[in-house]
């Protein structure tokens, strides 16, 4: 597969943009951003389309470079534990969707793995930087901060990136 493609650098730089515009969307309520994941959908959507690695660079860039310009999210631990957490979810779409075969469930698979994978990623990231500044980050807030507090973007994450993933499999824009 040729991830570095000029029509791939071209796609992940507009999920880089995508990941900066969307979270405006949700910024009036901050609440309602952390529980939507706005900058997660475009990573995700990146991995497939792109494949591993862009979706592992847009992955790592996005939180670190919309905190260092727009101060949101903050950089530490917010954005560093995210970049871990994105560039995860970035590469495990890619990879995934790029061994297992090309069937509508397989999509949903690499999806849901690649999630999981994100939020162990973040959650380990999170322990030690918290660790560190001398903060417990224990198992309840790990599940309160990777599930319960997420359920609405994870539902949402897994309606609209298998859709739009087989929709442009089925129209032959992507592999």
């Amino acid at each position: 597969m040729k991830t570095f493609t000029t029509r791939n650098i071209v796609l992940a730089a507009f999920f880089l943009a995508l990941g900066f515009v969307l979270p405006f969307f949700t910024a009036q309520i901050p609440s309602i951003g952390s529980m939507l994941l706005p900058m997660h959908l475009p990573v995700l959507i990146c991995g497939f389309v792109c494949g591993w690695p862009l979706g592992l660079i847009v992955g790592a860039i996005l939180p670190l470079l919309r905190s260092a310009i727009f101060g949101m999210p903050p950089m530490f631990p917010t954005a560093i534990a995210m970049a871990f957490e994105l560039a995860a979810y970035g590469a495990l779409t890619g990879l995934l969707y790029q061994l297992l075969s090309k069937k509508p469930l397989n999509t949903y698979i690499s999806l849901i793995l690649a999630m999981l994978g994100g939020r162990v990623v973040w959650g380990l990231v999170s322990a030690v930087l918290y660790g560190a500044s001398g903060k417990a980050f224990g198992l309840a807030v790990f599940m309160a901060g990777a599930f319960t507090n997420a359920i609405p973007g994870i539902i949402l994450q897994i309606i609209i990136v298998p859709v739009l993933i087989l929709t442009l499999e089925k129209s032959h824009l992507i592999k």
